[in-house]
């Protein structure tokens, strides 16, 4: 086993209490840590394990991890140019706005797996699509960006919990992000970037106010 792969194995920890509370944002990365896209793909999947409203799982993964993949995003980076030019992968979450077209494929795979029965599944056909044109823009994309918003945090803590250390970045060039790779933008939402590596030192703690601050009780 390399030095690279004993370092990372060395990390990969099911302790919640380390996945949680030893997240850092970190900024510089070992450009020689790669990630297989085998396991980045593992990843991806165990974060998609995250809640959607209707089940609609509307984000959409970018995995900019080529070397001319980076050099495409290197201007649009903005001040995040360190994370994109070391870390092993950049990951840029969108969310689709026709993420409704997937519905009936959702819902009948529900079905064939037993998940749900099949009345069950054609009331929630129905109310799901009546809701979805009930919906105006402003409402659609609250909806997408909170789901989106949800697996990106749960990506970062599935990266931890297989060894790697992450960064979510909100200082890039959103309106050329999705056209420069292809993608139809206005379609595909950007929600965030996430740098993801290996760190050549830890991330620095920070100050979380009190829950006294935070919560009120009724």
């Amino acid at each position: 086993m390399s030095e690279i792969n004993s370092i990372r194995h060395f990390q990969e920890t099911n302790d919640f209490n380390k996945i949680v509370f030893e997240r850092r944002s970190v900024k510089v990365y070992d450009p020689e840590v790669k990630i297989s896209r085998e396991e980045m793909t593992e990843m991806l999947a165990e974060a998609s394990r995250a809640p959607s409203a209707i089940n609609m799982q509307p984000w959409r993964f970018l995995v900019i991890d080529s070397v001319e993949g980076k050099e495409k995003l290197l201007p649009l980076a903005s001040f995040n140019q360190t994370q994109a030019q070391t870390s092993s992968a950049v990951i840029a979450v969108f969310y689709d706005k026709h993420n409704i077209d997937y519905l009936d494929d959702i819902i009948g795979r529900s079905v064939e797996l037993g998940y749900m029965p099949q009345d069950i599944a054609d009331m929630q056909l129905q109310q799901s699509k009546e809701y979805y044109a009930g919906l105006d823009d402003l409402g659609l994309h609250t909806m997408n960006l909170i789901d989106s918003s949800l697996v990106s945090m749960q990506l970062m803590l599935v990266a931890r919990a297989h060894g790697y250390d992450t960064n979510p970045m909100a200082g890039y060039d959103k309106e050329r992000i999705a056209e420069t790779f292809g993608l139809d933008k206005e379609r595909y939402q950007p929600v965030m970037m996430i740098s993801i590596g290996k760190a050549v030192k830890e991330g620095y703690p920070s100050y979380r106010l009190p829950i006294e601050t935070i919560t009120t009780w009724a």
